[in-house]
């Protein structure tokens, strides 16, 4: 057995050092995303990032209640949220444009979570799922520092301030407990 097993291992390595060597010279293609995640139309899936702030977590928007910022729809529970969020968008947007924290502080983006979500030092991150969630609470200054270094390396595409970023028919998302 042990006369098979190491030649096959040899020819494998051999075959993985070869592959690697005809593409070094290549370039790999750039993922250009959305400079905010825009997944289901509006930015957040729909859910109201000031409620994160002013209600300790996520409430699914109401499509009467929005606001363009930065080239995305943001929806509102409430009036006063979006007035929050108009006075000072920055505050309240998440961080990396909403996509995965976790993604990002490993140099990729994936989309984010409204429902996987922190707020640190009065910034709201989300995650992908729960998996990626929990992964990034076991080190979150170091996350945080490893997206805060890597986001503006990510290649972005602004939207458009004009575009409309949701259909006249999308429906806000589901209410949401935590």
């Amino acid at each position: 057995m042990r006369q098979i097993v190491r030649p096959m291992a040899a020819l494998f390595a051999s075959i993985l050092v070869a592959a690697s060597a005809a593409n070094a010279g290549e370039k790999q293609p750039v993922r250009t995303v959305d400079e905010i995640d825009l997944q289901q139309g509006f930015a957040l899936k729909g859910y109201d990032p000031v409620a994160y702030f002013a209600e300790g977590g996520p409430a699914a928007g109401n499509t009467a209640i929005r606001y363009q910022w930065r080239g995305a729809t943001w929806l509102f529970s409430t009036e006063d949220h979006r007035k929050a969020f108009m006075a000072d968008p920055a505050r309240y947007a998440p961080q990396f444009g909403g996509y995965c924290a976790f993604a990002v502080s490993r140099g990729t983006t994936a989309d984010g979570d409204p429902l996987q979500w922190a707020v640190v030092d009065d910034k709201l991150y989300v995650n992908t799922n729960a998996f990626a969630m929990q992964l990034w609470d076991k080190d979150r200054p170091g996350n945080i520092r490893a997206g805060n270094s890597n986001w503006p390396l990510i290649p972005k595409r602004p939207l458009p301030e004009g575009k409309q970023s949701s259909p006249a028919g999308n429906p806000a998302p589901a209410a949401a407990s935590k």
